[in-house]
């Protein structure tokens, strides 16, 4: 289980070094909110880690959402990482193939993360269930859940341990990675051991509770011991 880190700036990204993947994002602009491809680009010259990048809770626009995730593969992210805010297997399917083919005919040795949420009902969103088979027939390499509405919820007050044991479990059988995310806490990672995805992403719980806090180099290595 690796774990993924989200600072929002270049001066956090330097207090990031210890994670497993260091996530570019931006969180005032939502859950999986897109950073500037600049600040992509320059923390990738500063950190020799993988770097991820999220571009976006996106609304149905295939179109808008291929030309996000290629300006992020070629800005130099590793992991490239959507959110899907909408309901509809079809129109996630037009999403997915889309944001798959831009990464993958260019940069075929990128991983595609797609991401919906354990809120998807308060959402008005696809489940992450849904979500998965068609991520997996679409060439995608993670499916990941994350909470979309920021008000300090877990995603474990969405979907209970045995839940995303199964969402894991599945995925692996499809042939996807594992990613979970949404205001994990420190005591959260006995079960998130149990439930032992590829990847969990972490922000609040390495700021010291507040999202819109510091990351702080001590958490992280608190985190990575409890993992280990």
């Amino acid at each position: 289980m690796q774990l993924l880190v989200s600072p929002s700036t270049i001066e956090e990204a330097k207090h990031s070094v210890a994670a497993d993947i260091i996530d570019v994002k931006k969180p005032s602009e939502g859950s999986l909110g897109a950073n500037f491809p600049w600040v992509i680009r320059e923390i990738k010259t500063l950190v020799a880690k993988p770097l991820s990048a999220a571009i976006g809770d996106f609304d149905y626009k295939p179109g808008g959402a291929a030309l996000a995730a290629y300006g992020a593969a070629c800005a130099g992210a590793d992991f490239i990482k959507i959110g899907l805010a909408f309901e509809g297997q079809e129109k996630a399917r037009d999403v997915i193939s889309a944001v798959v083919r831009a990464v993958k005919e260019e940069f075929p040795e990128k991983f595609v993360v797609i991401a919906a949420y354990s809120d998807y009902q308060r959402m008005h969103s696809i489940s992450p269930f849904d979500m998965a088979p068609i991520a997996a027939e679409c060439g995608a390499d993670f499916a990941m859940v994350d909470t979309g509405i920021k008000d300090r919820q877990s995603t474990f007050a969405f979907m209970d341990e045995e839940t995303l044991r199964t969402f894991t479990n599945t995925n692996e059988e499809l042939g996807l990675g594992t990613a979970l995310a949404g205001a994990f806490r420190f005591e959260d990672i006995d079960a998130l051991k149990r439930i032992n995805p590829d990847i969990i992403g972490v922000r609040g719980m390495v700021c010291g509770g507040d999202r819109n806090a510091t990351v702080r180099e001590d958490l992280i290595q608190a985190a990575l011991a409890m993992i280990r």
